[in-house]
């Protein structure tokens, strides 16, 4: 079936998720500019990097819920449970309505939502040893049948579909009323109460630090990635804490989720991450791992030493070269043979508040094979988990307090044209029982010192630090 563009005034995607918001789980995807090492870049690398496109859906059709080991789809006032692998039954919603791709178009409706690092155990079996205070949903992923699509590159805006559910008078009164600029609710104003909490203090993280060190030295693991966790109380409307924090932290992978759990969860996902996991346009696969840090500072000067510095670590280059080849590794098992390349290593890419080390891998798609089970094969990332994956992923769960939930897990969509963009979920808030919490971590490998590895993740918390600031009711 065609695929049906009407136009929009241009705008962001921020302003027409305004628009839908009193929908059904709205959510946003969006880019934000960074700045290569020469503090600017070609419409091709920020294109390349996810800044062209913001795209916003909303009312889907069907809401795909996992908790092990139930998935619960709600669609069409009817509710059905399933103890199938989920990334299978996601795929059964999108294959039966596949579409033609169209050129500059990445998302026309499909799936779209998160995957918490934790559905990794309905992958491999982990032990249950950290606790789990949040309980948010595994994967949490909508059917959407129209999307608006901002093309930043082409200042175009457009509601498309391929209108597998919707009918196209119905999208014609959709439309219509988008041009309508939506009369805005009060909504209570967000405000942060209280203090930051840490899951891990400085002398606990030392402690993990240290047991991290011993299972490197026993031949366990070559590198961990630890994390500590933030929380903080919180009142009023989550989407003013996204549009300020959208302001401080600017990334090309973006995402603001407003969502429930179908029972009486309601709660919000706020990303701002640097970080393309894994992405597919017409068989082509993509990954961009990070690994290695730097802080930036208004001094130029000094920035552009720490810059210095990171781009010619050897410690950072190695661990860096650890994950590019646990990735290779990974997307091998449904890539065709002999395609996969490592097409750029340790290139400098400077962020908000952060200096990192991005490498570039790409392989084609095997015949047989759908973008979800790439994702599933990756799943979840090997730049946060360390290497090997599995025993990493042990050692996580036994050394951090409490559960990731959707912290490097990822956020993206998978088109019915078989299209995929997905992050790695990181410098990611979720909002949730009045509670937002945020982690941060970084890489520890055999020759890593412990307080810098704990000042990464202070450095890596810093925009959330900013963002709670700014909203701290005064005392």
């Amino acid at each position: 079936m065609a695929l049906i563009q009407l136009d929009l005034p241009y705008a962001e995607g921020a302003y027409w998720l305004t628009q839908v918001r009193h929908l059904p789980w709205p959510m946003l995807l969006e880019s934000g500019r960074v700045e290569t090492a020469a503090q600017q870049s070609s419409v091709d690398e920020e294109v390349s990097l996810g800044a062209r496109f913001d795209i916003v859906v909303a009312d889907p059709v069907a809401k795909i819920i996992h908790r092990r080991p139930y998935t619960v789809v709600h669609s069409h006032h009817d509710v059905e449970r399933f103890e199938d692998d989920p990334f299978a039954i996601v795929k059964r919603w999108l294959q039966p309505h596949q579409v033609a791709r169209v050129a500059e178009v990445p998302f026309a409706g499909g799936a779209l939502g998160y995957f918490s690092y934790d559905l990794g155990r309905s992958i491999e079996p982990m032990p249950e040893l950290a606790a789990q205070d949040m309980p948010l949903p595994e994967l949490l992923i909508g059917i959407y049948d129209w999307a608006i699509v901002v093309d930043h590159h082409l200042r175009r805006c457009t509601l498309v579909s391929h209108t597998r559910f919707i009918t196209q008078p119905a999208l014609t009164v959709l439309h219509q009323t988008l041009l309508q600029p939506r009369e805005q609710s009060e909504t209570p104003a967000f405000s942060v109460v209280g203090d930051i909490s840490h899951n891990m203090h400085k002398a606990a993280y030392t402690a993990a630090f240290h047991k991290v060190k011993n299972y490197i030295r026993a031949g366990d693991c070559y590198q961990i990635n630890l994390a500590q966790r933030l929380a903080v109380q919180v009142s009023g409307d989550a989407w003013q804490a996204y549009d300020q924090f959208r302001q401080l932290s600017k990334a090309p992978f973006m995402a603001y989720l407003q969502v429930d759990d179908g029972q009486d969860l309601s709660f919000s996902v706020l990303s701002m991450s640097p970080e393309r996991f894994l992405q597919v346009t017409e068989n082509k696969v993509e990954t961009r791992p990070i690994k290695g840090t730097r802080p930036r500072h208004a001094d130029a000067i000094r920035d552009q030493q720490e810059a210095e510095a990171l781009a010619n670590s050897i410690k950072d280059r190695a661990e860096n070269l650890m994950i590019v080849d646990l990735l290779r590794n990974d997307i091998g098992k449904v890539c065709e043979i002999g395609s996969v390349k490592v097409d750029a290593l340790f290139r400098l890419q400077r962020f908000t508040n952060v200096h990192h080390l991005v490498s570039i891998v790409r392989g084609v798609l095997a015949n047989g094979y759908h973008a979800l089970d790439l994702l599933r094969g990756c799943f979840p990332g090997g730049s946060i988990t360390g290497a090997p994956k599995l025993r990493a992923m042990e050692i996580i769960e036994e050394l951090e307090p409490h559960r990731r939930g959707i912290y490097c897990g990822s956020i993206g969509y998978i088109g019915f044209d078989g299209s995929m963009d997905t992050n790695i979920a990181i410098r990611t808030a979720v909002i949730c029982k009045q509670t937002m919490t945020f982690y941060a971590g970084g890489g520890v490998v055999a020759d890593s010192d412990c307080d810098k590895e704990y000042q990464e993740t202070l450095d890596k918390a810093s925009q959330f630090l900013k963002l709670v600031a700014q909203f701290k009711t005064p005392t």
